[in-house]
């Protein structure tokens, strides 16, 4: 008679399965679009039956939520590691630009999710992506307050300019998706365009009046 599986291997077995959802649902969409996908191709691609996806994800839209927490996620955590550097103040704009190009390569299939969905996926994926991005800008507003010309800005003005960065971060991410594997002199051109952009941000911070 088959032991029964220990409940630790159950979890780990679902978690599996789970991200096998997850990871079947990403490259699918990757030449269809999230939208255009259905809950069958996912279970088919996954090697599951229907049945089973729903003891993971209530419904599609669920799972696009999944993969926008999960496409955020280590961009969000490179950010809070790269500020507990304190060498990061000291050169700013190069250690984003750096942490930038590297959370993207790391992880470009999921910037590419981010990147297609925000405009052209269903509308609660572009809900959740407005609503990472929201919260990316109200992280990054902590750490540009204490940066010199900004401690006596508003939160309103401080906010603006977090924002500013984060069109600009976007914009090159999406660039970096685009970029071919093995091209470094692609990567240094996008890093230093990056670098430019915020710089050019970063010179009315003197003058600025609010």
């Amino acid at each position: 008679m088959t032991e029964p599986l220990p409940a630790e291997s159950r979890q780990a077995q679902k978690e599996r399965t789970r991200q096998l959802i997850l990871s079947s649902a990403l490259e699918l969409s990757q030449t269809q679009g999230f939208a255009q996908i259905s809950l069958r191709q996912v279970s088919r691609h996954a090697g599951i039956v229907p049945t089973a996806f729903y003891r993971h994800f209530d419904s599609m839209d669920q799972l696009g939520l999944a993969l926008v927490e999960q496409s955020f996620s280590t961009l969000r955590r490179m950010i809070r590691d790269a500020q507990r550097d304190p060498q990061v103040f000291d050169h700013i704009i190069d250690a984003a630009a750096d942490v930038l190009v590297e959370a993207v390569k790391q992880s470009k299939a999921h910037f590419g999710f981010v990147s297609r969905e925000r405009v052209g996926g269903p509308d609660v994926v572009r809900s959740a992506i407005r609503h990472e991005l929201d919260l990316f800008v109200s992280e990054l507003a902590v750490v540009l307050a204490r940066l010199p010309n900004i401690e006596t800005w508003t939160t309103e003005d401080v906010q603006m300019v977090s924002r500013l960065f984060v069109r600009n971060m976007v914009s090159n991410a999406e660039e970096i998706v685009e970029m071919p594997d093995g091209r470094p002199d692609l990567e240094e051109k996008i890093k230093e365009g990056a670098r430019r952009q915020m710089r050019l941000i970063v010179v009315g911070f003197r003058d600025w009046r609010g």
